[in-house]
């Protein structure tokens, strides 16, 4: 385990590698599993925002699920996550070319109509947070199905999955953060 600040982080963040491969995953983290991406609290109002903006470009079975139980569903106690269709597909997928699953709000960011990416928990994937005692714990959530492209991938082009998530570590904890991070990584692959 890595201790940054107050942040918990397994070993295998450090020395696992991973570049996610779209055209050979299609995007499957975002349409298999059995709920929706955790989402805090504060990306609530957010996710509603978003889906007023992009309402007419969604799926009708998702517009649907989201106006019959939600943008949202949970609770303060239990958690909260993004509804899905059939309990697999987040509302937010649009298909792309060769049926690649694309996050509709990260489309938008990128076209320039919205200013927020994505969930942090969608944007760290597949690293998963959660908070106990005051610290974050941050672990390597590896699902065959989902990652094993993107392994294979970071392996063949050696990209370590600590680097892969820059910018949503940086988004979440800061770059002073992110370097002592790094560091502790670079420490633990050379002594490995």
């Amino acid at each position: 385990m890595i201790k940054v600040r107050d942040t918990i982080i397994s070993d295998d963040i450090a020395t696992a590698k991973f570049a996610c491969d779209l055209p050979k995953c299609k995007g499957a983290c975002c349409v298999v599993g059995d709920a929706g991406a955790p989402v805090s609290k504060e990306e609530i109002p957010i996710l509603h925002k978003a889906y007023h903006l992009l309402k007419d470009e969604l799926r009708p079975e998702a517009v649907a699920v989201a106006e019959r139980e939600g943008v949202v569903v949970g609770s303060e106690k239990a958690g909260y996550e993004i509804s899905c269709v059939n309990n697999a597909e987040c509302i937010f997928v649009q298909y792309g070319k060769n049926d690649v699953a694309y996050c509709s709000i990260q489309n938008a960011y990128f076209d320039g109509r919205i200013s927020w990416e994505k969930p942090l928990s969608c944007h760290l994937f597949p690293v998963r947070l959660k908070r106990i005692a005051g610290f974050d714990y941050a672990n390597f959530e590896y699902v065959p199905k989902l990652c094993s492209a993107a392994c294979s991938k970071g392996e063949e082009e050696g990209v370590y999955l600590a680097e892969f998530l820059e910018k949503p570590l940086v988004r979440r904890y800061g770059l002073d953060w992110y370097e002592e991070f790094l560091a502790a990584c670079k420490y633990i692959r050379e002594n490995e």
